[in-house]
């Protein structure tokens, strides 16, 4: 079993991580985990349910994890907690 490649959720359209992922699979990778925080939480479902039903056969959501972290402005200095969301696709 190869090691686990993160895809980072961003401001790209949903079908270039959604291509990031087939890649991956393609090249022999057995599992991939999806990571996104704050708006990009949505942006990285839809990743993977595109995923999964649309062009991958075989291949399923294998944990979620959630979680919150605190993050400092840069503007202000202040704390904000913002949550995350990984979604481990695999084989």
């Amino acid at each position: 079993m190869s090691e686990p490649n993160p895809i980072f959720i961003g401001k790209k359209p949903v079908m270039n991580y959604v291509l990031a992922c087939l890649t991956l699979f393609q090249n022999g990778s057995d599992s991939v985990i999806i990571k996104a925080r704050g708006r990009a939480i949505s942006k990285a479902v839809d990743v993977a349910q595109i995923t999964i039903r649309r062009f991958a056969t075989g291949i399923g959501v294998k944990k979620i994890n959630t979680d919150t972290e605190q993050v400092k402005s840069n503007k202000t200095g202040s704390v904000n907690n913002v949550s995350s969301i990984e979604i481990h696709l695999g084989r």
